[in-house]
């Protein structure tokens, strides 16, 4: 979690938690300096290794599936990378995009159509470029450039065929559709959007 919150995926699995279980946290800075990053990796896969070593099992809960933009992918990678003998296995989730078309009670994508999935840092010239080519577009964690994307997808008039969800799957969960008259959206850190470019 943040700031000694519990976060979501602790949430999640709090009431199959039973009072044995360790609960270990472990630290991932919100930050994109490779550096800061890697000794975090290395950190906490020494912190896991902890537990392997004396011959326990440790499970890294997150929200959707571990191998789709999951910090669960460099812990697996610095905890190999340090200590070969680790034996992991993953379990697959279902993706936040997955989640969404299915709240929404759409497909994602049917036939031939291409499928675009763009992480939370990028650029507004990226989703521009994409645009002209993709089918479907599936923006992750939109929160932060809402409003850029809005104005986008007002120049290419798409507003009527996009959707924003927060918190898809969860009780606090809201949908927003058609979202000509809402520029300004204050979104939390769990909101996707999806735009259907192409019908």
């Amino acid at each position: 979690g943040v700031r000694g919150k519990p976060g979501l995926a602790q949430q999640i699995v709090a009431q199959w938690l039973e009072n044995h279980q360790v609960q270990l946290p472990l630290t991932f800075p919100y930050v994109q300096d490779t550096a800061i990053l890697t000794q975090a990796w290395q950190v906490a896969a020494e912190q896991v290794w902890n537990y392997l070593g004396l011959g326990q099992d440790v499970a890294f809960v997150c929200e959707g599936d571990v191998s789709f933009y999951s910090t669960f992918t460099y812990l697996a990678q610095k905890l190999q990378q340090l200590h070969p003998q680790s034996l992991i296995q993953t379990v697959p989730g279902v993706s936040s995009p997955m989640a969404t078309a299915s709240v929404l009670g759409l497909p994602l994508t049917i036939r031939d159509q291409r499928l675009v999935v763009l992480p939370a840092l990028y650029n507004v010239e990226e989703l521009e470029k994409v645009l002209d080519w993709a089918d479907v577009v599936v923006l992750l964690k939109v929160s932060s450039v809402y409003q850029q994307v809005w104005q986008v997808l007002h120049r290419h008039q798409l507003l009527e065929n996009a959707y924003v969800v927060e918190r898809a799957t969860l009780p606090e969960q809201v949908i927003y559709h058609n979202l000509c008259d809402r520029p300004n959206l204050a979104l939390p850190y769990f909101s996707l959007l999806i735009v259907k470019v192409n019908q």
